[in-house]
């Protein structure tokens, strides 16, 4: 589990690193001594920049990695999940990632013609269809086995650190969830 998740971790540290640490929301003040709104429009200041950045630069990172793999990112997170638990649901594999069935169908559909998965309806469901693992598929975890140490090695950040941080920007992910579930502007 530490190593499973690291676009997450790195995402945490960032987040934590630039706006915990280093770019404190705190009241901006203009020469009379009145609060300013001028400072909430700085780039530096918003949260979702810091995320999206961090986002950049761990896709950045992991590019070359996988390319030994022969997986984009958003592979690598099908993957993930299906050496995980082979045999999911299209539909339990899209909550799990977060995606929406018209990013994720492509994905599968790649992901099918190398030879790393099968698509399968549902023998108790045929409206489910169920994604499995191929001999290939299964392979290729062991090639992957190599890729956390090294994303978290470039995160100059302890395991400990690592899981304190992921911990930190899935309780943010749930958050901004919840208020957008609650219909709240």
């Amino acid at each position: 589990m530490l190593f499973c998740d690291f676009m997450n971790c790195l995402l945490i540290y960032l987040v934590h690193k630039v706006i915990v640490c280093e770019v404190k929301f705190v009241e901006l003040k203009n020469a009379d001594g009145c609060e300013s709104q001028d400072g909430l429009l700085k780039l530096d200041r918003q949260m979702c920049f810091a995320l999206y950045s961090a986002s950049l630069a761990m896709t950045k990172l992991y590019k070359p990695l996988l390319s030994d793999l022969g997986l984009t990112y958003p592979q690598y997170l099908v993957m993930l999940v299906l050496w995980d638990n082979d045999g999911v649901s299209v539909s339990a594999l899209r909550e799990r990632l977060h995606l929406d069935y018209g990013t994720l169908t492509p994905l599968i559909k790649r992901l099918e013609a190398q030879e790393l998965l099968t698509r399968r309806r549902s023998a108790e469901d045929e409206r489910q269809v169920m994604i499995h693992l191929t001999g290939k598929g299964h392979s290729l975890r062991e090639q992957a086995l190599g890729v956390p140490p090294q994303v978290a090695s470039a995160s100059g950040c302890s395991l400990d650190e690592l899981e304190e941080l992921k911990n930190q920007l899935n309780a943010l992910r749930q958050r901004l969830l919840n208020h957008l579930e609650s219909g709240k502007s």
